[in-house]
């Protein structure tokens, strides 16, 4: 009796982790990569250190999600412990930093991805490099091997199908989202931007100051808690990841506000700025604790008319409003939002509509900010859709 075949669409993290629950089992497991290499968007994020996830108590870590309810049994299994004792089988080291953040111990993502990469071809894994998926019917998967001169089409029919094509951020990395078209359009909700700058237009004067962090400041919207950190002040607007924490309510809310000296109260700031008349306003707001990129944006987004009334400059310095004008491209983005409905998936991410394909990873529809989050769902996801795909041709044998 010959082994019951399984395609796996994409050799990011996802889709990895499926094809490494399936690899337990006795199946002829084939993965399609339309790129020349594996998980390269995996490998751009760990360039400066893979952040692979993160060590807070999983009460909070599930709450970074908007679909909590959702992937919480899931993590709950695979949790930031489990990924640790995942790497150690690899022989990675990992360890937490100070932020609570884990990393591997050497930091980059290409020495832990050749280790699995090699345990998964020695445990019989397939790898279709430069093979680019142009659609399934059924679980009939039609593709072409764009490694030869020649453009032929093929196709070939599998027991079970494993969508893990990612979302459509980085689309040069091979996430480019045409697997949207094999759905049905009901299926998918539209993708946005996430984890991505913020746009606003400023004047001239503010040239000098791109590229500038603000530093130790509090951002938040109306519907979401201060988050501390940093935030850059580029051309287009702003940047950081206190900027991606916040952009899933400032996609609603559309209005910024930030605390530019969260450790003064506002009381504290009123005699700072109302000390000695005879200095210059610039050595004023320099002795409250205001530096050059600090004060040039009170400059910019204050009426000069308030400058010279402490009480209304201690309010703004606390408060600033800022009326962000949109997000940057989706094709600059880290992740997206939107994605394959939880109500078009069964429990185990089997698609309703077309039996035996099952989807995982940043193609389902949950959004998430970085610092580990991002990545701890696609392993997740993943070994569930593995284990669906398992459970799917245990049930047809």
């Amino acid at each position: 009796m010959s082994k019951k075949s399984v395609a796996i669409v994409g050799a990011g993290p996802a889709g990895l982790m499926a094809a490494e629950v399936l690899s337990q089992y006795d199946y002829d497991i084939h993965v399609f990569e339309q790129m020349p290499s594996a998980a390269r968007k995996f490998l751009m994020a760990g360039k400066t250190g893979l952040n692979i996830s993160h060590a807070e108590d999983l009460s909070k870590f599930i709450h970074r999600y908007d679909q909590v309810e959702w992937l919480k049994p899931w993590i709950t299994r695979f949790n930031a412990q489990w990924i640790r004792a995942w790497m150690d089988g690899l022989g990675v080291t990992s360890y937490v930093g100070s932020s609570g953040r884990i990393f591997p111990l050497e930091m980059k993502a290409a020495p832990l991805l050749r280790a699995w990469l090699k345990r998964l071809a020695n445990t019989g894994v397939q790898f279709h490099y430069r093979h680019k998926c142009i659609g399934i019917e059924q679980k009939k998967l039609r593709y072409i091997d764009t490694s030869s001169k020649e453009t032929i089409e093929s196709e070939k029919v599998f027991d079970a199908i494993v969508l893990a094509c990612g979302a459509v951020s980085w689309p040069k990395l091979g996430s480019d989202g045409r697997w949207q078209t094999w759905l049905q359009q009901q299926e998918i909700n539209p993708f946005v931007a996430s984890n991505v700058g913020i746009e606003f237009s400023w004047s001239k004067y503010m040239e000098p100051i791109f590229g500038q962090p603000l530093k130790r400041i509090q951002a938040w919207t109306s519907s979401q808690h201060k988050v501390d950190g940093d935030i850059v002040i580029t051309h287009y607007g702003f940047e950081s990841g206190v900027i991606y924490r916040l952009n899933r309510t400032l996609r609603v809310s559309k209005t910024l506000y930030l605390d530019l000296l969260p450790h003064l109260s506002e009381d504290e700031l009123v005699l700072k700025l109302s000390q000695n008349k005879k200095q210059s306003l610039a050595n004023i707001w320099r002795k409250a604790g205001l530096d050059q990129t600090k004060t040039a944006l009170l400059r910019e987004m204050v009426e000069k008319d308030l400058w010279q009334q402490p009480e209304k400059m201690a309010y703004q310095i606390k408060n600033l409003e800022i009326s962000i004008q949109g997000f940057r491209p989706i094709e600059e983005a880290i992740s997206c939002a939107g994605g394959v409905k939880k109500g078009a998936l069964s429990p185990m991410l089997a698609l309703k509509s077309q039996s035996g394909i099952f989807c995982c990873g940043e193609m389902l529809d949950w959004d998430a900010p970085t610092g580990g989050y991002l990545l701890t769902a696609c392993f997740a996801t993943g070994r569930i859709a593995g284990e669906g795909v398992h459970l799917f041709l245990c049930e047809k044998s």
